[in-house]
């Protein structure tokens, strides 16, 4: 092992002490913090590299069952098909009638949504900036709405719907989606309107703009990013929403797609269309897929916002 002279104590003619070299160990220390850093890096690289298999190959597996016929689903289920049958998409579309149930869903979810985000971010707005009497305990009774188990609630949903006589009806659906959704929407909008910043508000006042039009014109442009995260959430959940549609929507003209694919399924008995059902099931998961590739971004911004200042 190579070593490096360090001075010592030695003696000199006029009586003084010298420094004289020793030897000792030579070279860096090594660096096993960047040795575990590496394998720690390699093995998060692998666990997330599996994990994208095992959610992205069932979506590839439907996609292409989709385009397959009901001989050759079970014959040969992991092979591609021989050719593209585009006729499981027109039969699902028309016979089954996906396009009225796609259309349905549209309705709901879109007016839901837009109920949500704009009840929600006035409640949180208010919440955020005003203190008064209640204030927090009204934060606190949003919060526990998103605790309470949506299957108590059914049965007695059931009848305070039937009672207004909103039962089988778009609008009474989306009305039970806008309660449904608000608790999880105040909770996150509550929180993003805080980080943002007061003195803009502030100008705002003083130049003699009210209330409503600081939030309209001000804040709310200000709390896109959160407002696009909170609604790409709450569309993932109304879209795939089939507990409520299925006790409070029993009209067949009026089902949702999570109900038609039920009922696709089931209708068919033991000679089912598996062919047809797989591209409708495709069909009902193409919106999801593409709001979540196109926004994205925006999501990631909205969930990271606040953490830095």
């Amino acid at each position: 092992m190579k070593t490096t002279e360090t001075p010592a104590a030695e003696p000199t003619e006029s009586g003084g002490v010298a420094l004289a070299k020793t030897s000792g160990p030579a070279g860096p220390p090594r660096k096993k913090g960047k040795k575990e850093g590496a394998v720690l890096n390699v093995f998060s690289h692998g666990v997330l590299v599996i994990w994208a298999i095992m959610v992205v190959m069932p979506l590839l597996w439907a996609v292409m069952t989709s385009f397959k016929d009901d001989r050759s689903i079970f014959s040969s289920p992991w092979s591609l098909p021989d050719r593209l049958n585009f006729g499981n998409w027109s039969r699902a579309w028309s016979e089954a009638h996906m396009s009225d149930y796609f259309l349905n869903t549209v309705l709901v979810v879109g007016g839901s949504l837009i109920g949500t985000l704009l009840l929600g971010s006035m409640a949180a707005y208010v919440l955020a900036r005003f203190e008064f009497p209640g204030n927090r305990f009204i934060y606190f009774l949003f919060v526990g709405g998103m605790s309470f188990p949506i299957m108590l609630a059914l049965v007695p949903l059931f009848y305070v719907v039937n009672n207004m006589g909103l039962l089988n009806t778009i609008h009474g659906l989306i009305l039970v989606y806008i309660a449904y959704s608000l608790p999880f929407t105040v909770f996150f909008l509550t929180a993003f309107f805080r980080t943002l910043p007061t003195s803009i508000a502030e100008a705002a006042f003083v130049d003699g703009a009210s209330h409503s039009r600081t939030f309209f014109q001000i804040m709310l442009p200000m709390a896109r990013p959160g407002l696009v995260s909170v609604g790409i959430f709450n569309f993932l959940g109304q879209w795939n929403q089939y507990m409520l549609p299925t006790v409070l929507n029993t009209d067949p003209d009026k089902r949702v797609l999570t109900q038609g694919l039920v009922q696709l399924a089931v209708s068919q008995g033991y000679k089912g269309d598996w062919s047809g059902l797989f591209a409708g099931l495709v069909m009902a998961m193409l919106p999801v897929l593409a709001a979540y590739i196109i926004f994205q971004r925006q999501v990631v911004q909205g969930l990271t916002a606040g953490a830095l200042k």
